[in-house]
């Protein structure tokens, strides 16, 4: 865990000021850059010392074998791992004859600045060698999102004292030495030296290669090449071998005079392109990036990140800490989304190996709902992603005895990942999950297209699998049976609520698309009599309820279920996954994360407001948090029921995760679902953003420690802007013409917001709250406030 302050509190900035050995890998992840196409960790610009190299292209991988104790019919064979590919960012320097190391010598400074406006990673440093020689570096990083290819690395040495010989080495270099990744000798011999090589290419000033994995046949290659200004008689020559490219770039440097390069990098891959293809690819993308040169690269960030901010930025007053992290999440949220076009949004985005690379559910239900509110062309790729894994989830439906669709628990390319059933197979809500991702973007942009051509297809094949996967006893109730929720401590259970209420709203919504689009669903296969059977599964869905309690079971039977010995399990027994077997916590009354909260949140139209209150003190008492998905998620509840302080401290859970290493396994990527999680904890929770039906509402109310919260958002190509006061809130319209109109609901009142005539309206007094929510002993979210909060 990162136990100091890191990084500095700034808005528009994640910097740090000195090089902490004993964090690295978290803060590679920390200032790690991406597009969504290419992603490369915040690694030392010499390549050493480094805490875990990683250069990532979306939906790269190799295929390992997925072990198991005692194989089973339908479970997968093979898993997918994301590799990692040509490494580009390496630049070494020797000042006289010695390498510049920072473990050598004497660091007289270093700082890196994650600049969230300007989309690049700054870092200057002042090193002396072992031999007293010093000199200045400065180097500026980016991943473009206007060029999709491209990365670029701007790096300057000034020479301070006396003249000196400075040789730079300018590399690509692949099959990179890692540190273990498995402990299964079977996966680790797939994952060591993945890449074969097939090309390579050297030119005076760059160079080329070429290579595919041993198993799953892909092709990736990535080219470099060099602007170069610096002393009289600079000199400049390339080699290459299988493995590696190497540029060299030598000179005198006398002091005060600075050797300036500029590194174009640009990767591509397929697994259909020939190699001949492939390097005509990557060099047509070079080619483009020196056109624009530096400059322009840099100018093109700049306006592409100005115009996101301008519909997408949140500001937040009261909570430096939160405001710099909510700018942070949704640049890296960005990151992962803005151009991965038809491939996934992993868990970890292209910022480090864990998870595999893999997507879940969370993309839909926290990272795609930000984005549809932001950035929603994201999201429509993302849709179309997992359109194009139809084939697969088809497939994997047979094979379970099912129709429709099912869905993988965890993916790269689309077949199912995940060695273990319980909470792979049997959590077949990611299904619901996408059909509600679907149904929210188009609800937000009225894109009828997209709805028509793979939105169709999406609801009809989810509603079947709920329709052959449930079923309706003899008093006509639908029951889903043997399933496991969000919550993976409750597992293979009947009835999860949160599954029920979204397959609920799946069904009905396919029934209303196959009206909507007739002719299509026709081609589908879709009779009246199926949409007739998908309504009456959901009108009649069974959600679980214990009279005597007064409130909602997360599945059937959970309230009877033994309760956790939560008073005699010790702090460091936390995460419970990994200090108690799955057999114990799954018959007792303990919850990794929000399950029935969840739904809640996004199916609060199915409760009403006191069963929310009672449903939320009792599931309080028994989530652990041992996923970091969950803290938004009680924020939001929190907020609702009339706990605002309480859900200001899991706000800041949310938001903190990664710039305070939280769960201590920053470095194998950020959180990204968590980072959508301080949008979500901010717009959905003190905002009280809902969209149950299809309006826009609002129920906003701040904690006390916020005195404003300002946040935008895009619906129906109208840029929205709420402006949230202790006692008012202002709706207004932005680039909007004067004839514009969003109609919307303020608590509950219907408002009319006009292109010409922002709407201030009152924020009407909280209801009493009762007594703040316990949790279990030792898991409040008692996190760090600042000073002049404590």
């Amino acid at each position: 865990m990162i136990r100091e302050r890191a990084y500095p509190v700034e808005p528009w900035h994640v910097r740090e000021v000195r090089l902490d050995m004993d964090v690295l890998a978290q803060s590679e992840s920390v200032f790690a850059l991406s597009n969504g196409h290419v992603g490369l960790r915040g690694n030392l610009d010499e390549g050493e010392p480094h805490g875990l190299p990683g250069t990532y292209l979306n939906s790269f991988y190799e295929l390992r074998p997925l072990p198991y104790a005692e194989a089973g019919f339908g479970f997968p064979e093979s898993g997918q791992t994301i590799v990692n590919v040509t490494n580009g960012k390496l630049i070494r320097l020797l000042v006289d004859d010695e390498p510049l190391d920072v473990r050598y010598g004497e660091l007289l400074s270093h700082e890196r600045v994650l600049d969230l406006r300007a989309g690049t990673l700054h870092r200057e440093l002042h090193w002396r060698s072992p031999a007293g020689r010093e000199v200045k570096v400065r180097s500026t990083r980016l991943v473009s999102f206007t060029q999709r290819s491209v990365a670029a690395i701007n790096y300057e040495v000034e020479a301070v004292g006396e003249p000196m010989r400075l040789i730079l080495q300018s590399e690509l270099v692949a099959n990179e030495t890692l540190p273990p990744q498995s402990r299964d000798p079977r996966v680790a011999a797939v994952l060591e030296s993945p890449l074969l090589a097939e090309e390579e290419l050297t030119t005076d000033d760059g160079g080329l290669l070429i290579h595919r994995t041993k198993v799953s046949g892909l092709r990736v290659a990535a080219q470099m090449a060099h602007d170069v200004s610096g002393p009289e008689r600079t000199t400049i020559e390339s080699e290459g071998y299988e493995d590696w490219v190497r540029t060299t770039i030598g000179c005198v440097l006398r002091p005060g005079e600075t050797l300036r390069v500029v590194k174009y990098l640009t990767y591509g891959w397929s697994s259909k392109r020939s190699l001949p293809a492939l390097r005509d690819q990557v060099g047509a993308a070079l080619a483009a990036a020196r056109l624009d040169r530096w400059d322009g690269l840099r100018r093109a960030q700049r306006e592409y990140l100005d115009e996101f901010w301008d519909a997408a930025d949140v500001r937040v007053e009261g909570d430096p800490e939160v405001q710099q992290a909510v700018r942070f999440g949704l640049f890296h949220v960005l990151q992962a989304g803005a151009r991965a076009e038809r491939r996934p949004i992993s868990a970890k985005g292209l910022t480090g190996p864990g998870y595999d690379g893999h997507a879940f559910w969370d993309t839909e239900m926290f990272v795609l709902p930000v984005l549809t509110y932001t950035q929603p062309n994201a999201v429509r790729d993302a849709l179309y992603w997992r359109h194009s894994t139809l084939p697969q989830a088809h497939e994997r439906a047979r094979t379970l005895n099912l129709k429709g669709a099912a869905f993988p628990w965890r993916t790269i390319e689309g077949p199912e990942s995940s060695a273990y059933w319980p909470a792979g197979t049997a959590a077949f809500h990611i299904a619901a999950d996408i059909a509600d991702a679907l149904r929210r973007y188009v609800l937000a942009t009225g894109d009828e297209g997209t709805e028509r051509e793979i939105g169709l297809e999406l609801l009809v094949e989810t509603a079947r699998l709920w329709r052959s996967l449930g079923h309706h006893d003899r008093y006509g109730r639908f029951h889903i049976d043997g399933v496991t929720g969000p919550d993976e401590y409750t597992a293979v259970k009947n009835d999860n609520i949160y599954t029920n209420l979204m397959a609920q709203r799946n069904l009905l919504t396919a029934a209303d698309c196959a009206i909507r689009h007739r002719d299509q669903a026709f081609d589908l296969g879709v009779t009246d009599e199926e949409a007739a059977a998908w309504r009456d599964a959901a009108n009649a869905m069974q959600l679980p309820y214990d009279d005597e309690l007064q409130v909602h079971q997360q599945v059937e039977g959970f309230t009877r279920l033994q309760e956790w010995d939560f008073e005699h399990t010790p702090p460091e027994k936390y995460p419970l996954l990994l200090h108690y077997p799955y057999f114990d916590l799954y018959r007792k009354q303990v919850i990794k994360q929000a399950d029935l909260v969840l739904a809640m949140h996004w199916r609060g139209d199915a409760f009403t407001g006191e069963e929310k209150v009672r449903n939320f003190l009792y599931y309080e008492r028994r989530t652990v948090r041992d996923s970091s998905l969950s803290a938004c998620t009680q924020a939001v509840m929190a907020a609702e029921v009339g706990h605002p302080e309480l859900a200001h401290r899991y706000l800041r859970e949310a938001a903190l995760m990664d710039l305070h290493d939280l769960n201590e396994n920053t470095r194998d990527g950020v959180h990204m679902a968590s980072l959508a999680g301080a949008w979500i904890a901010l717009v959905a929770g003190f905002g009280g953003l809902r969209d149950h039906d299809g309006t826009l509402s609002f129920s906003p109310r701040l904690s006390s420690r916020l005195s404003r919260l300002e946040f935008s958002m895009q619906w129906r190509s109208i840029r929205l802007r709420v402006d949230v006061r202790p006692h008012q809130t202002t709706y207004s319209l932005r680039h909007a013409g004067p004839d514009t109109v969003l109609e919307l609901r303020h608590h509950g009142e219907a408002i009319q917001v006009t292109g010409d005539q922002p709407v201030t309206v009152p924020v009407p007094p909280a209801h009493p709250s009762g007594p703040p929510p316990e949790q279990p002993p030792g898991r409040a979210p008692l996190l760090h406030l600042p000073e002049q909060f404590a």
